[in-house]
């Protein structure tokens, strides 16, 4: 279920969370499960070409770019780091719980996956969504209703998109870190 949504999702057609329906942190949490979503085209791509899951510099890269927007827009760079760290871990990790999969039930691995330089647009537009979001909505992660705002905008979202378990806890990991 989640694979043909994490794949629409990725590329725009999944329908986006209602940000009213869960309060301030509905959009940050949605654009971050978007993000999670990627993991299944790039797994796939990763699978078909026999690349590693994980990409040091790859890393390197975008969390240098979202820190560098962070510090544009007054926010604390390192902290912005921190949670797109977590964001990654969670991506990797999704993408390693794939690759066991299809290790262990070969007729089930992708045959096809979209380019890796499309995932990655994809990636980075998801990137600046969800710093322009942090941004935004600073005060609100800094309050003390943080802890109870996000985990309601992660249960809105992974409700919306009918995440699976794996989907539902790597949410729960990649938005850990967004309260102050």
């Amino acid at each position: 279920m989640v694979a043909g949504l994490a794949v629409a999702g990725a590329f725009g057609t999944a329908a986006p969370a209602q940000a009213d329906e869960g309060g301030p942190l509905t959009a940050l949490v949605d654009a971050a499960a978007q993000r999670l979503q990627t993991a299944e085209p790039v797994a796939a791509n990763k699978w078909n070409t026999k690349g590693p899951i994980e990409d040091p510099a790859r890393v390197e890269q975008v969390l240098t770019a979202v820190a560098t927007d962070a510090s544009a827009r007054g926010v604390d760079a390192q902290r912005v780091r921190r949670i797109f760290a977590d964001q990654i871990a969670a991506t990797e990790a999704i993408e390693y719980s794939r690759f066991a999969q299809w290790k262990l039930d070969p007729a089930a691995a992708p045959t096809t996956a979209p380019e890796l330089a499309s995932s990655r647009q994809v990636i980075d537009g998801l990137n600046r969504t969800m710093v322009e979001q942090l941004a935004a909505q600073w005060p609100v992660l800094q309050s003390p209703t943080c802890a109870e705002r996000v985990r309601d905008a992660t249960d809105r979202v992974a409700d919306t998109r009918e995440l699976d378990a794996l989907y539902r806890q790597a949410l729960w990991f990649v938005t850990r870190s967004y309260c102050g």
